[in-house]
């Protein structure tokens, strides 16, 4: 896996729901070579890491670049990164994040903070956001060439844009 894959894995685990097993088989619904492995201490170790993550985020999204370099930092040294070489049945080679039979929680959770690490190089701060859709408290990378992105999803934006047009037709029909 590349640096983008990771840091769209620590996104989905921030927004992702983390209280039982089936919170975890959701989140890996995409890896199901891991669901055979999974512990209950993994859902605790992804708990404390999605707690982490979304701190990162509400750092930056409030102007805080230090602080959100400070919390990246102290995720970074609370879950280290022991990059290996795989490859299944000698091919496709790849990087893995944790030394070899490390459990689901520790191999995701490096993933995804060293994802977002990354990506906070890459892009800064202001690169982290807080959804401005009503009701929504997921988080998002902002990779637009503008800088502009304000939701997590297209849906939220849809929804969004609805309700404000909406609430134009009904002032507009009031005056």
């Amino acid at each position: 896996m590349d640096a983008e894959t990771y840091a769209h894995q620590g996104i989905k685990l921030a927004n992702a729901p983390m209280a039982s097993t089936e919170d975890l088989v959701a989140l890996l619904a995409d890896k199901p070579w891991w669901h055979d492995k999974l512990r209950r201490q993994d859902v605790s170790e992804l708990a404390a890491v999605r707690a982490g993550l979304r701190e990162v985020f509400e750092i930056a999204a409030g102007g805080d670049n230090l602080g959100a370099v400070d919390a990246l930092n102290a995720l970074l040294e609370a879950h280290p990164i022991r990059p290996r070489i795989s490859g299944h049945d000698s091919g496709l080679w790849h990087l893995h994040v944790t030394g070899h039979g490390a459990g689901i929680g520790a191999e995701y959770g490096a993933g995804a903070v060293w994802g977002l690490a990354v990506a906070f190089t890459k892009w800064g701060a202001t690169r982290f956001g807080l959804c401005s859709g009503n009701g929504c408290d997921n988080v998002y990378l902002d990779t637009s060439t503008n800088a502009s992105r304000r939701f997590c999803s297209d849906r939220c934006a849809t929804r969004a844009h609805v309700a404000a047009h909406r609430a134009r037709k009904r002032a507009q029909a009031a005056n």
